[in-house]
């Protein structure tokens, strides 16, 4: 019978598209997958292939909810990790990965007790808190961002940031820049914090220069209880504008678009340079030890992108940006072909070698 793999991951898209990477990389080597997530995180396994068999666990984290809630945590993790353990003993899987996200807590902690082969995967410049937790407990460590502070005496391999396939199909797609034509602009929000992009960016759009405006076209991420105001912003300012919650088809948007305003999360970084596309960069303010500007630090350094701090983005320095950006062609060029050459389109190819050296290592 063909190797089991263990995918343990959830919570949000940065986790999750990631392990859904890994996942059909290793069917395709001929192995069998299985995805143990939360209930939260099993929204995101939708584009899962097929063959994998979606579990969901039961964990708990202390960030949510009341008192009450957070007694049950403890009692729940411990609940969650007994039923992985009995799993674990059926199932048997040659290798458990972790992508990050309390969910993957009763998997990770089940193959230590047994002594399974176990890795992990940070995708930011810093390890999220459960990582943290187990990065001294499992066998190797794969970083997605590099550097990635890690704890004294656990030593990582840089691997970047596996990328979904569609993302792969496009990767190092041929560049337009912007010109006397129709000029797309994507803005992406990510699964948290994107109000402020839908308070600046239409009014940033708004103040750009005629010359630029009138060929814009621009696709938006949007909480939903704020699309009726965002799409009501591109109306007066005569802008043609698609609003929505999520875009399924986000690696075709960026093949075509001129330029990106994003957050700078691990996995939206990862696409961009992959597929390679001028950005702008907006930082999530509140994430764990600011580890979205460190994502973002790769492609400011290479000129790739312009960071623009949460606390600095205002309507005008953002339209600024924007014009400086999409009214010089042939900087923006530079800009996507500086983007490229910090992608790492072969990053899932690099993780499956480590789950498969982890086999023959035992």
């Amino acid at each position: 019978m063909a190797p089991l793999l263990l995918i343990a991951a959830g919570g949000t898209g940065g986790h999750m598209f990631p392990a859904q990477a890994l996942a059909e990389e290793m069917l395709a080597r001929g192995w069998r997958v299985k995805l143990s997530t939360d209930a939260r995180g099993a929204r995101y396994a939708g584009g899962f292939p097929a063959a994998v068999q979606v579990v969901v666990s039961d964990s708990a984290t202390f960030a949510r909810g009341g008192a009450l809630a957070k007694l049950s945590v403890p009692f729940r993790i411990a609940g969650g990790v007994l039923a992985a353990t009995f799993r674990m003993l059926a199932d048997r899987p040659a290798v458990v990965v972790g992508f990050g996200g309390y969910p993957t807590i009763p998997a990770l902690a089940a193959a230590w007790v047994l002594r399974r082969p176990r890795m992990i995967h940070e995708q930011n410049g810093v390890l999220g808190r459960v990582n943290a937790l187990f990065a001294p407990r499992v066998n190797r460590v794969a970083c997605g961002t590099w550097p990635t502070r890690l704890p004294a005496g656990v030593e990582g391999t840089h691997t970047g940031n596996p990328v979904r396939g569609a993302v792969r199909d496009r990767a190092g797609a041929g560049y337009i820049p912007p010109g006397d034509y129709p000029t797309s602009l994507v803005v992406i929000g990510g699964s948290q914090g994107a109000r402020i992009l839908s308070d600046v960016v239409p009014e940033a759009v708004a103040r750009l220069p005629e010359a630029i405006r009138r060929h814009l076209r621009v696709a938006q991420q949007a909480r939903p209880e704020d699309l009726d105001r965002v799409v009501a912003a591109y109306e007066s300012a005569g802008i043609l504008a698609e609003v929505a919650p999520f875009f399924a088809d986000i690696p075709r948007r960026l093949s075509e678009a001129q330029l990106v305003i994003s957050r700078s999360g691990a996995s939206s970084v990862a696409d961009i340079a992959a597929i390679g596309r001028p950005s702008i960069l907006v930082p999530f303010a509140a994430a764990t030890d600011d580890h979205q500007t460190a994502n973002a630090r790769g492609l400011v350094d290479a000129q790739a992108a312009v960071l623009i701090p949460e606390k600095a983005l205002d309507a005008a320095t953002l339209s600024d940006h924007m014009a400086a950006v999409l009214g010089q062609p042939e900087a923006a060029a530079r800009m996507a072909a500086a983007a490229l050459s910090q992608g790492r389109p072969d990053a899932t190819e690099r993780l499956a070698g480590l789950v498969e050296e982890l086999v023959k290592k035992g």
